[in-house]
This record gives structure tokens, C-alpha cells and sequence, in this order.
């Protein structure tokens, strides 16, 4: 019998909508410009906002480039699913950087389709085409700490 391994506790509950927007929108990021995934983020289920370490503050064809290809991927209806790996066996594309020191040594990957790959232990949808349509509400920019901060919103599926 196969023994169900021990992961970290989540801290807080996310709307499985918005957090998986998120995945989807830190992939679009990677790919577009490179950077980390989102610093910081907030995620919440009316609004969130995610911070890129970024050198410069995306132009709004950017910006607005990167909610058509977030949507894009969204409306690919692409499937969420789980693999349980042990630390070691991690995929190099998967960044552990926000892995906290006392984290299992059994670890949860998310994987969208073929779009993007993490280690995550929050809740998510179990398909693409149940998160909605996804708009950016603002964004902003620090030039002392590279920091691009943008807001965003789900709105309903029709």
C-alpha cells in the first residue's frame, strides 16, 4: 500500500481561480521578459496584485500584450494536475527559490498543460476553462527596486 505523503501545511486559502491566474500569469512573465516568478504576491478573490523584479517598467503595449497572452493560455482549456516528487528529483525548470527551509522533502508539483510547472501546495482549478477571463485592473513601477507591481481581476465566466 502506497503511504500518501506528508506535505506542508498552506498557509492561507486562495480563490483556486485567482491562484491558478497566477500560475499562468508568472509563466507569461518568465517567457516574456525573462525575470523571476512574482516576488511577492497577494492573491485574493476580487482582486490581486503580483511584484516582478523587472529593469524597466513595461510599455502598455507590453502590458496589454501580456493580459492577451495570459487569456490565450486560459482559453486553451488546458488541464491542472498533480505529481508528487522527492526534492532531489525536482525538474531544473521548476524554481524553488520561495521553497521555505523546513519544507517536506516530498514536494507538490502543479503542472497546466504543457504552459507552466511548479511547486505549489494552495488550491487550484481542474481545468483552465473554469478560471474566467482575466483583466489588468493597474500596474506601477519602482525604479529604486525594479519592482513592476500590477493588479489584476477574474472576470466571470459567461
Amino acid at each position: 500500500m502506497e503511504q500518501q505523503p506528508i506535505l506542508n501545511e498552506h498557509h492561507k486559502q486562495e480563490d483556486p481561480r485567482m491562484h491558478t491566474a497566477e500560475h499562468i500569469l508568472n509563466q507569461t512573465m518568465v517567457r516574456m521578459f525573462g525575470c523571476p516568478r512574482s516576488r511577492n504576491a497577494h492573491i485574493e478573490r476580487k482582486k490581486s496584485k503580483c511584484d516582478y523584479l523587472l529593469d524597466a517598467c513595461p510599455t502598455e503595449e507590453q502590458v496589454a500584450e501580456i493580459e492577451r497572452r495570459v487569456n490565450e493560455v486560459i482559453a486553451q482549456n488546458l488541464p491542472v494536475s498533480y505529481e508528487f516528487v522527492k526534492r532531489g528529483e525536482v525538474p531544473p525548470e521548476v524554481d524553488l527559490w520561495k521553497l521555505p527551509d523546513d519544507a517536506s522533502e516530498t514536494l507538490r508539483l502543479v503542472r497546466i498543460g504543457g504552459y507552466d510547472l511548479c511547486a505549489c501546495v494552495g488550491t487550484h482549478v481542474h481545468n483552465t476553462s473554469e478560471i474566467g477571463r482575466f483583466k489588468i485592473l493597474s500596474h506601477d513601477y519602482n525604479a529604486d527596486t525594479h519592482t513592476w507591481r500590477m493588479r489584476f481581476k477574474l472576470e466571470e465566466i459567461n
